[in-house]
């Protein structure tokens, strides 16, 4: 690796982390770009530079937490073989990583305002909804669940459910809601 490749890994390092950490204090809306350049140390000519603007910082940010929620789903499945209990695990693993308030703020309550619902819903496919459907395919075709809708409308409504957990995380019922997801999954076992 040259040093400008290592110079510029980790100028874009340093933006995401300012970034991140404003947008999960203040929202994207209340974060100003000259707060994120004045927290990452950097110039305005830095960040366009490596940003077309504060949007395109903010879909790395929040492409860097999707990775990170993707990696905990993973490790929460890997070991786990009966189809059903991979869905519970998954399904817990990504809840509990949204409900932390940074990747609540960042990813389910601003980025599918801010990046428009066509940028989102692919970042969320490319890493999380598969892995999601994935599991989802795997169930039905092992017969550990029954869903004649097939794996794609069942994914999709977990999604949505597991969603809507996750804005809730800061409320009392969340736990009840999780527990619910989790009563409904073991409902579809034949």
């Amino acid at each position: 690796m040259s040093k400008n490749e290592l110079r510029t890994i980790q100028s874009k390092g340093r933006l995401v982390a300012a970034a991140r950490a404003l947008f999960a204090r203040d929202g994207y809306a209340q974060t100003a770009t000259e707060a994120i350049i004045a927290a990452a140390g950097m110039t305005r000519g830095a960040l366009y530079h490596h940003y077309r603007d504060k949007a395109d910082l903010f879909e790395a940010v929040c492409r860097d937490l999707a990775v990170e929620a993707a990696a905990a789903v993973r490790a929460a499945t890997e070991a786990v073989a009966d189809p059903i209990a991979a869905l519970e695990k998954g399904s817990v693993a990504w809840i509990d990583y949204m409900a932390r308030p940074e990747s609540r703020r960042i990813l389910v309550v601003d980025a599918p305002g801010v990046l428009g619902r066509e940028r989102w819903e692919a970042l969320d496919r490319e890493l999380s909804f598969d892995l999601l459907r994935a599991g989802v395919a795997e169930a039905i075709d092992s017969a550990a669940i029954r869903f004649d809708a097939g794996p794609d409308a069942l994914a999709v409504l977990l999604n949505g459910a597991m969603n809507e957990i996750a804005l809730r995380s800061e409320e009392n019922d969340s736990a009840a809601l999780k527990a619910g997801l989790l009563e409904l999954l073991r409902a579809l076992k034949p």
